[in-house]
């Protein structure tokens, strides 16, 4: 078995810690366990991305599969473009 050390560990944590445990019947070194090995098995087995928990959130409204995406239609040239033709053309004698 492991042994781990908390340093710096609040007064009032430690006697709130001391109560719950003679509270539970325990000793602090016993109610601390069962405090972690709880912790750690209470976290889900497997964790998904950002996208994944947001889908699942909005799920129940439908999804965007109808919708439309118009193509995006340049009302300008890019800046430079003159430059890059110019260029291009140079390149290409």
């Amino acid at each position: 078995m492991a042994t781990i050390t908390v340093r710096d560990l609040d007064e009032a944590t430690r006697s709130k810690l001391r109560i719950r445990a003679a509270r539970n019947g325990r000793s602090m070194e016993a109610e601390v366990r069962d405090i972690l090995e709880t912790a750690v098995t209470a976290e889900p087995t497997h964790r998904f991305g950002l996208g994944s928990r947001i889908h699942a959130l909005f799920a129940e409204i439908g999804g965007a599969d109808d919708l439309v995406i118009e193509p995006r239609v340049i009302h300008r040239d890019p800046p430079f473009a003159d430059e890059e033709e110019e260029f291009r053309s140079q390149a290409a004698s």
